[in-house]
C-alpha cells in the first residue's frame, strides 16, 4: 500500500460515521457543526428508516449539509462479505470492517422468532481455553456503528416473510470492555425514533466484568446474561482467566446485592459442559447454592468442538443427568442443543475462518 494509500485509509477511518451516534448524541453534534438540531431527526429517518446509504440522496437536507455529511461524514461501516447457512437453517454472516478485519454475526431461526447473535470485537482479550475466539486474541472494539450495522446487514438477508425479534450480545468479544460503543449502541437500537427494539429483546453476555454490570443495568432493562461455566474457582482459573480478578463469590456477591435484578429481570447463565471437566453430579449439586439469593435461569450448553480446543462435549446421558440433578433441586434450567455447529456458528465457534466447505455463498 503506497504512503497515499495508507493516508486516505486513515482519513476515512478518522471521519465520524452517523452510525456512531444515537439520537441525542446525533443531535448535539449536528448543532456543534451549525446544524439544526431536527436535520438529525431527518437523517436518522433516511438512514434507518428508508435504508439510504448515501447523503446526496437525502433530497429534503439544504444541499450545503448533504454536500459536507458527503465529505467529512461516514454512513455505512461494514460489507456483507459472505452468508453460510447451516443444515439447521441457522445463518452466518461474515462481515469486512472498513480497516480490512472480518467479523462474524449469526442469525438463529426459530419458531416464533429470529435471533441476531451480534460481535463487540475484532477477537476477544479474555482467551477462555475453549473459546475459539479467544484463541485469536484481540485486534480492537468494533464502533457503535459496527455493532449496528450488523443488525440492519442481517436484516437484508432475511426472507420476506421472516423479521428480526431479538438481539443478544454474545459474537465475538466481551462487551463490558467495549462499554462506550456498546452502551451506545443500545441507545440506537432500544430509540423509539430509531430502530425501536424492546429492551427486553435485546440480551447482553458478559464473563463477569463486574463494575459495568450496574451501568448496564441503569442504562436499559435489556436482559443480562453471565457465562459461568464453572462451580469452583480453581476450574473457572483455568476456563475463564478473568475469574482471576473477579472470582466466584465477588460476582456472584455482586448479583445477590443488585437492586435491579428481581423476578421480573432475572438472570441469565450459561454453563457450557465438557467432559470431565465441570459435567460432575457434584458440579450439578453445588449450582443451586452458588445461585441461591438470585433470580436466575440456567442454560445449560454441551460444549462445542473446535481445533482452537482441547476439551469435549460430554456424551447426551452426562447432559440428561447433569440437568436432572438441577431439575430436582428447583433450579430453572433449559438445555440447549447446538445451532449452527455444522459452519462453525455456534457458541464459542466464531474465529472468523475462511469458509472452505459446506453451504454458503461467497459475496466477493
Amino acid at each position: 500500500m503506497s504512503a497515499h494509500e495508507s493516508m486516505t485509509q486513515m482519513d476515512l477511518n478518522d471521519r465520524p460515521n452517523l452510525k456512531d451516534f444515537g439520537y441525542d448524541a446525533l443531535r448535539d453534534r449536528f448543532q456543534q457543526e451549525g446544524w439544526s438540531a431536527y436535520r438529525a431527526d431527518q437523517v436518522l429517518q433516511w438512514i434507518y428508516t428508508r435504508g439510504v446509504g448515501d447523503a446526496s440522496l437525502m433530497t429534503d437536507l439544504p444541499a450545503e449539509m448533504r454536500d459536507r455529511l458527503v465529505r467529512d461524514w461516514e454512513i455505512n461501516a461494514l460489507t456483507l462479505k459472505a452468508v453460510q447457512k447451516s443444515r439447521d437453517g441457522t445463518r452466518k454472516l461474515a462481515l469486512r470492517t472498513r480497516d480490512g478485519s472480518t467479523i462474524e454475526a449469526v442469525m438463529i431461526p426459530e419458531e416464533r422468532r429470529n435471533t441476531l447473535c451480534v460481535s463487540t470485537q475484532v477477537g476477544c482479550p479474555l482467551a477462555c481455553s475453549f473459546c475459539a475466539t479467544g484463541a485469536m486474541g484481540l485486534t480492537r472494539n468494533l464502533r457503535a456503528s459496527e455493532i449496528v450495522e450488523q443488525v440492519l446487514l442481517a436484516r437484508s438477508v432475511l426472507d420476506p416473510d421472516e423479521s428480526l425479534t431479538n438481539v443478544v450480545y454474545m459474537g465475538m468479544g466481551e462487551p463490558l470492555l467495549n462499554w462506550p460503543a456498546v452502551s451506545e449502541s443500545i441507545r440506537i437500537l432500544t430509540h423509539p425514533k430509531i430502530l425501536a427494539l424492546a429492551p427486553r429483546r435485546l440480551t447482553v453476555s458478559t464473563s463477569g466484568i463486574v463494575p459495568r454490570i450496574r451501568p448496564l443495568l441503569e442504562l436499559a432493562p435489556v436482559n443480562l446474561a453471565i457465562s459461568l461455566h464453572a462451580t469452583t474457582d480453581s476450574v473457572r482459573d483455568v476456563l475463564v482467566p478473568l475469574n482471576r480478578r473477579f472470582p466466584l463469590e465477588v460476582l456472584l456477591g455482586a448479583l445477590k446485592n443488585e437492586p435491579l435484578i428481581g423476578r421480573r429481570r432475572p438472570v441469565f447463565f450459561e454453563y457450557t459442559l465438557m467432559e470431565g471437566i465441570n459435567d460432575s453430579i457434584s458440579d450439578a449439586r453445588r449450582l443451586p447454592a452458588l445461585l441461591h439469593g438470585i433470580p436466575s435461569k440456567l442454560n445449560v450448553i454441551p460444549m462445542n468442538p473446535h481445533a482452537d480446543a482441547p476439551q469435549r462435549p460430554p456424551s447426551r446421558a452426562v447432559c440428561d443427568a447433569f440437568t436432572a440433578e438441577l431439575h430436582r433441586a428447583g433450579v430453572r434450567v433449559t438445555l440447549r442443543r447446538n445451532r449452527g455447529a455444522d459452519i462453525d456458528a455456534a457458541c464459542g465457534q466464531l474465529a472468523a475462518r475462511e469458509a472452505t466447505e459446506g453451504p454458503g455463498i461467497q459475496l466477493d
